[in-house]
């Protein structure tokens, strides 16, 4: 089985790993320090911004780049990238992080 030529590209699994990134970057942080409110948010928490927020202008390359030439495919990978995201934002949602 050959898989599609979308899901072979950097800009369609680079935003899932970096969402899967910043998931571990919750956990680990949850693990090690608890569910605390901080006063200040510390360095997991620029880490997970800064990974989500990076992931927008690669998702939108990807967009940009795939719907055009295979509107199906590209659509599955957008929402695996969608999944992974709101998977990473879970944690901080339910938690109230």
């Amino acid at each position: 089985m050959t898989i599609p030529t979308p899901f072979r590209q950097p800009s369609a699994y680079v935003p899932i790993a970096m969402s899967g990134a910043a998931l571990a970057t919750v956990l680990i942080h949850i693990a090690v320090f608890g569910i605390v409110r901080e006063a200040d948010e510390g360095t997991a928490a620029h880490i997970f911004q800064l990974l989500l927020v990076a992931e927008v202008p690669i998702v939108g390359f990807f967009a940009m780049t795939w719907l055009p030439r295979m509107p199906k495919q590209a659509m599955y990978v957008l929402a695996l990238q969608l999944a992974a995201g709101l998977a990473a934002l879970a944690p901080v949602f339910f938690l109230g992080l």
